[in-house]
């Protein structure tokens, strides 16, 4: 399995750096790790971004997995519904601090 780190910051302004991040890993057979622990901010446009590309590969039948997510990338994709399609727990794990 191979892993790429998110950037920590996933605001609207480094979607561009984002989309260039994960575009060549759109067609690799072999299962895809995206390291999330770092992400400190998180907008919607990148959690849409992350969301289209992990529903692409698996209509593909490519696994993609956040490993370790921040609370911040977590609680927004809770926010946004999204949790459930990237993966992560749609609950805040109580021993979870902001």
């Amino acid at each position: 399995m191979s892993e790429i780190p998110l950037q920590p910051d996933l605001g609207i302004e480094h979607v561009a750096d984002l989309h260039a991040a994960l575009l060549p890993h759109l067609e690799d057979a072999e299962p895809l790790a995206l390291g999330g622990g770092e992400v400190r901010r998180v907008h919607t446009a990148g959690l849409q971004l992350l969301h289209a590309f992990v529903r692409d590969r698996a209509a593909a039948g490519r696994a993609t997995t956040i490993t370790e997510p921040s609370p911040a990338l977590a609680q927004a994709a809770r926010d946004l519904a999204l949790a459930a399609s990237l993966g992560l727990p749609s609950e805040e794990d109580p021993g979870e601090t902001e």
